[in-house]
């Protein structure tokens, strides 16, 4: 049976460039970038030249960029840094919105119980928060804004530039959780006016358990883990080599080609919305504009997703419904939530996330099995009503 992803919010297939360049330094080239003798010395110049790659394709400088073990750990990174940064200000409020990743609002309620206010503002039914609500949310108490470039259930885009311009203005610290757009919109620190930026590269077909907090010069990131000099400082620990070279070489060709693989990848993800939106009881969730290319979030009305998941799964399609990170929780999902979903609703939504792998074939298969699924499911629905 061939299995067709739709589930790449979720993680991407390592790509065959970034084995490659990883390779190396999981068999011959093995030493600690610390060593001071040859072999660790290569594996040192290694990690430099991936530095100077991510730092490229962010419009960074090299000395910004610091390695994690991913996007959840940058997240903690990023708000322990405005946090710690706020306190010596004299300031102890962080803004952040309602959607974000629980990587980022698990820590923002941590660093409450330790003392920071922090306010969680709503978004609309599109999904998107508005830089006005920021500005008038700003007071003299705020040291951080931390608001996602994409959402990971919706895909929409928040309008980050703005935002960030924003903050600059109030000479107030500005993050944003990127790890959904990496490596697919097009990242400019310097225009999006952030601070801090969080990526992670198992999202744009890097090897897992490797992330990057960027960090714009003159900020030090807090550290989270002591015992060494490694990363300036910031984070200690033996660097993990192969993947960062991975990151690396992912980033670079995902950047490269990145135009090309939208404008399939959106072209793909409005044939299969078409086709569902088009059976009965289906709606689309989120603005339908400003999105991630290959994302789309759909309510089957009256099918709950734990029903239809399965069914989809049987068929060799993999989707989703909601973040892999809350896969194990009970409840509806938050950001469904948020943008005015019933409990109902929000169990009866699965989002689909596209890759460049993707054909029209799997499309038009995918549409069918949904089709297909659904004229089973219903009679069950009724039936155990009736029950």
């Amino acid at each position: 049976m061939k299995i067709i992803d739709a589930d790449h919010a979720a993680t991407t297939k390592l790509s065959p460039g970034a084995l490659k360049a990883m390779m190396p330094y999981l068999t011959d080239c093995y030493g600690n970038p610390s060593s001071t003798h040859p072999l660790g010395q290569e594996a040192a110049r290694a990690v430099v030249l991936a530095r100077e790659t991510i730092a490229r394709c962010l419009h960074a400088l090299p000395w910004e960029i610091s390695f994690t073990s991913g996007g959840s750990e940058s997240d903690n990174q990023a708000l322990r840094t405005g946090a710690a940064w706020g306190r010596k200000q004299g300031k102890r409020t962080i803004i952040t919105s309602v959607i974000e990743h629980h990587a980022i609002l698990h820590t923002a309620d941590a660093l409450e119980k330790e003392g920071m206010t922090v306010v969680r503002l709503p978004v609309g039914k599109e999904g998107i928060l508005h830089p006005e609500q920021v500005a008038r949310a700003i007071s003299d108490d705020t040291c951080l804004v931390s608001i996602m470039a994409a959402n990971n259930e919706l895909g929409t885009l928040q309008p980050v530039a703005a935002i960030g311009r924003i903050c600059r203005d109030k000479k107030i610290l500005f993050h944003t959780d990127a790890v959904q757009a990496a490596g697919h919109i097009p990242i400019d620190v310097t225009q999006w006016s952030v601070d801090l930026l969080s990526l992670s590269a198992h999202k744009f077909h890097g090897p897992k358990g490797i992330g990057v907090l960027f960090a714009r010069s003159g900020i030090e990131p807090a550290p989270l883990i002591l015992g060494g000099e490694q990363e300036r400082g910031r984070r200690a620990g033996t660097e993990n080599v192969p993947a960062i070279v991975g990151l690396a070489a992912a980033l670079e060709e995902a950047s490269l080609c990145m135009a090309e693989n939208a404008r399939r990848v959106a072209s793909l993800r409005d044939m299969l919305e078409a086709g569902l939106l088009s059976l009965p009881g289906v709606r689309c969730n989120g603005d339908r504009q400003n999105r991630l290319p290959g994302t789309t979030n759909l309510t089957f009305a009256g099918i709950p997703s734990e029903t239809l998941l399965p069914l989809l799964g049987m068929a060799g399609i993999c989707a989703s419904a909601g973040s892999a990170c809350a896969s194990g929780s009970l409840l509806p999902s938050h950001v469904l939530k948020a943008i005015g979903l019933s409990d109902e609703e929000a169990r009866s939504s699965i989002r689909f996330s596209l890759g460049e792998e993707i054909t029209c074939e799997d499309i038009s298969y995918m549409i069918q099995t949904v089709k297909d699924a659904m004229i089973r499911i219903r009679p069950m629905e009724k039936e155990e009503k009736k029950g």
